[in-house]
């Protein structure tokens, strides 16, 4: 089309033929499937199979909940178990046992430094122990925290690890 020429619009040709053949071949299957909706017995077929599926649906849920139940009372009495004990929660889990707590050499001298200088911070942990930042220090001593064994305070900036008292 050039610049000065006033638009046509598509009466008869290829374009508008390949428009509505397109336009045919897209109605037409919708059509037929509205139709087949339209019909009692098809519908009635895809509402049994609905019916069904939400039937296996709601019994593998029933099954999966029951599963998790006995694994949450599992995980109840066993908390019980170490509470009554005395032990630290955290502790018996990282150990495995009741009452007795391993530990890494790393940890075991890292408890014997608290304890002699009776408080320690990350970066005391970090040049004692050569560990090239005070995350590696931190994260160990946090460790020891959550197992009971230690005890923090904060002390302005820096928080201070001390041993707790058995």
């Amino acid at each position: 089309m050039k610049r000065n020429e006033p638009y046509k619009p598509i009466e008869q040709g290829s374009g508008k033929d390949a428009i509505d053949e397109v336009r045919h071949e897209i109605l037409s299957p919708l059509e037929n499937d509205i139709a087949k909706l339209r019909d009692p017995v098809v519908l009635a077929a895809l509402m049994h199979t609905a019916a069904t599926e939400r039937e296996n649906t709601n019994r593998l849920l029933k099954t999966l909940i029951e599963r998790l139940d006995t694994r949450f009372a599992e995980v109840e009495s066993r908390l019980a178990a170490m509470e009554r004990a005395g032990a630290p929660a955290a502790a018996v889990h990282e150990a495995g046992l009741e009452g007795e707590i391993l530990l890494p050499s790393v940890d075991e001298e890292m408890l014997k430094f608290v304890k002699e200088r009776r408080h320690v911070n990350a970066e005391e942990v970090r040049m004692k122990f050569g560990y090239k930042g005070k995350n590696a220090a931190s994260s160990r001593l946090n460790h020891l925290y959550e197992m009971g064994l230690l005890g923090k305070k904060q002390v302005g900036r820096v928080v201070m690890f001390f041993a707790k008292q058995p």
